[in-house]
């Protein structure tokens, strides 16, 4: 009797210390629970008041009096659009938030119709853009990626500085042939995306930062480079240069080679390095990387049916893509007949399809930020930016009024979506000024046509051909106003130094 009540009394003891263990697990759980709670709500309060700000900042915008020399429209719809870009930096919301919000007030507040609101959604090489985000899935989806990507990883996998060079090389190998830098990007997309996917690099598990935002951005950034190499690396170029014909400066297929070749030299060496510097990967050395990509390939074995289907298709749209101008091809039309024969071999389905929610983000933020650069253009805005800087500099030197145009043309891209819509708004009428205030005819032509493109990784829409990494979700768009600004100074110096003594001194 006594040793039962001794085991009755030892229960209930362990009972009640089981019961403060758990009550001070709860304790501290809730303690967890608030502080995180805390915290979310802190953050949320921080995003308001900056919301706020940027509230306060268009109102007080839209109410001032309108500039002389430019419609009340031309303003407004300035206001709304400097104030999406704002809203970014500062990180007030989302690009896509800000996006939206601002199409709906362009319509409502009478700044823009429908029709015009909604035009910039029926641009091919927007859509262009949405088919490369499923056609990379389906890259992925196939094995073909992960193939590809050991293969690179087994060439020049022993650092993620290795892997962007690599990846600029080969852009800047295959960029002649492509005169649309976003086709060209469709292209370097999906193997980039193989490389951080098979590095598991992942946005989903929150490791995006391990190797693929270094990578996403590097590729971005050799862009700005291939395009400004090459005449025929982008659509904008040759069309630059008939306009430069119309001032009497002719430029050559071999004139745009060598005025590029050493300024670009030079950023091919410089852009990855600094990019490792200030955006660095969390994986930097990978020395037994080529070893484990090596076997990997051979547990892979030999191609797969889908490998097959997916390599083919891609070589046809490449094919495609790079003599489209000679045929008189759609790129577009191009990318949906290669998604559609996808479809077909079931390489890539409707429920692949589903997961891919980035595309039609990505076509909303693009599609309304596109309309709404072409419309400033379209109002007027971009002229009145144009002379005004034109009438600041008549009275200096050559050598001043040279640098002040180079440096403008870049910065006001800030504005524009579309590098095409820059250099035809823009081009002829810094050209005009810099040519009238004794700048060397060469010199600025061929400058302001490389600046067209080294400016292109200033903002996340600052090129068509960015929108697709940026989509990817494994780099931010306030990632990019940071680090593509530095990418944006650093091409505009290097041009600027190096590349106009080259010019002078070559030609």
């Amino acid at each position: 009797m006594w040793n039962f009540s001794l085991n009755i009394i030892k229960i209930k003891l362990n009972y009640i210390n089981f019961a403060l263990f758990l009550d001070k697990i709860g304790k501290k759980r809730d303690a967890h629970m608030s502080k995180h709670h805390r915290t979310h709500k802190k953050l949320h309060h921080n995003q308001h008041i900056k919301q706020g700000i940027i509230f306060l900042f268009a109102l007080l915008m839209w109410y001032l009096p309108t500039p002389h020399g430019l419609e009340t429209n031309a303003w407004h719809l300035f206001v709304i659009f400097i104030s999406v870009i704002f809203s970014v930096i500062i990180e007030a919301t989302s690009i896509f938030a800000a996006s939206v919000i601002a199409l709906a007030s362009s319509i409502l507040l009478g700044v823009l119709t429908p029709a015009q609101a909604y035009s910039g959604f029926s641009k091919g090489f927007i859509l262009l853009i949405v088919v490369a985000f499923l056609i990379a899935r389906a890259v992925i989806k196939s094995g073909l990626g992960k193939r590809l990507a050991f293969l690179i990883i087994k060439k020049f996998g022993k650092s993620s500085l290795g892997l962007s060079y690599s990846l600029i090389a080969a852009d800047m190998l295959i960029s002649p042939a492509f005169p649309s830098n976003t086709a060209r990007s469709g292209v370097l997309f999906p193997i980039v995306n193989s490389l951080a996917h098979d590095s598991d690099s992942k946005v989903a598990n929150g490791t995006r930062k391990k190797l693929g935002s270094f990578l996403m951005m590097s590729s971005m950034a050799g862009i700005t480079l291939s395009s400004s190499l090459w005449l025929t690396a982008m659509a904008a170029n040759p069309t630059g240069v008939a306009m430069a014909k119309e001032f009497g400066v002719n430029i050559s297929y071999g004139d745009w080679v060598l005025g590029a070749l050493l300024p670009v030299g030079i950023l091919f060496f410089l852009v990855p390095y600094i990019i490792y510097k200030i955006y660095p990967p969390e994986m930097k050395h990978t020395p037994n990387a080529p070893e484990v990509a090596s076997q990997e390939l051979q547990k892979m074995g030999s191609m797969s049916k889908n490998e097959w289907i997916m390599a083919s298709v891609f070589v046809v749209m490449l094919g495609l893509w790079v003599f489209s101008s000679t045929l008189g091809i759609d790129k577009t039309a191009v990318a949906f007949l290669g998604l559609g024969v996808l479809m077909l071999a079931n390489v890539f389905t409707l429920d692949d399809m589903k997961l891919e929610g980035m595309a039609l983000e990505t076509l909303i933020w693009f599609g309304t930020l596109y309309t709404m650069s072409v419309f400033l253009n379209k109002f007027g805005f971009m002229n009145y930016i144009g002379l005004h800087v034109a009438s600041m500099v008549a009275s200096y030197s050559w050598q001043m009024v040279f640098i002040i145009l180079v440096i403008s043309y870049v910065l006001i891209h800030y504005f524009f979506v579309s590098q095409t819509a820059h250099m035809l708004a823009l081009y002829g009428v810094f050209l005009g000024v810099g040519i009238k205030a004794g700048v060397d005819p060469m010199l600025l032509a061929l400058m302001l046509l490389y600046a067209t493109n080294f400016n292109a990784i200033i903002t996340p829409q600052g090129s068509s051909a960015n929108v697709i990494y940026i989509g990817s979700g494994y780099i931010t768009p306030k990632e990019v106003y940071k680090v593509g600004g530095v990418i944006t100074l650093v091409n505009t110096l290097v041009f600027l130094t190096v590349g106009s003594l080259w010019i002078l001194f070559v030609f």
